[in-house]
């Protein structure tokens, strides 16, 4: 448990030193709104939240919203790790810290006999994933990225 809290904190650290690299952008446009699909599993929530960080470094005012169903609920869950063994827990965490939304759709989570309790707590429960991506998009102007 220790030696998770601290990789957490040294990604979250790393998360500060890249977010500190980059020159502040003021500006009077609204912020860029996206919405990440994940419902593909771990791989995709790897390359999605390499994705997360890349729209932040090129616009830091970006507005993130990264809703999961299906397999794509994984990666949110207590003690998930990716390919290569790191949780994700700890780039979550850094990314919600700087704004990034991060929902799990419950018809998945019921489907899968998964309690919400297994969520870590950067996340949401919504009642459906594929109706909150198509709210953000219908009904809030979020551009739609499935990585």
């Amino acid at each position: 448990m220790r030696r998770s809290f601290l990789k957490g904190l040294l990604a979250a650290s790393a998360m500060n030193v890249m977010a500190a690299d980059q020159p502040a952008v003021t500006t009077n446009e609204p912020p860029v709104k996206v919405v990440y699909d994940v419902s593909e599993g771990l791989d995709q929530a790897s390359r999605a939240l390499v994705n997360v960080r890349n729209e932040l470094r090129a616009e830091p005012n970006s507005k993130i919203v990264v809703v999961t169903h299906g397999d794509g609920v994984k990666f949110l869950l207590d003690g998930a790790v990716d390919s290569r063994g790191r949780q994700f827990e700890a780039i979550v965490s850094a990314l919600a810290s700087q704004g990034v939304e991060f929902r799990v759709c419950n018809n998945t989570l019921n489907g899968l006999n998964i309690p919400a309790s297994k969520v870590i707590l950067e996340a949401k429960v919504v009642p459906s994933g594929v109706a909150e991506v198509a709210r953000l998009q219908s009904r809030e102007s979020y551009a739609y990225i499935h990585p």
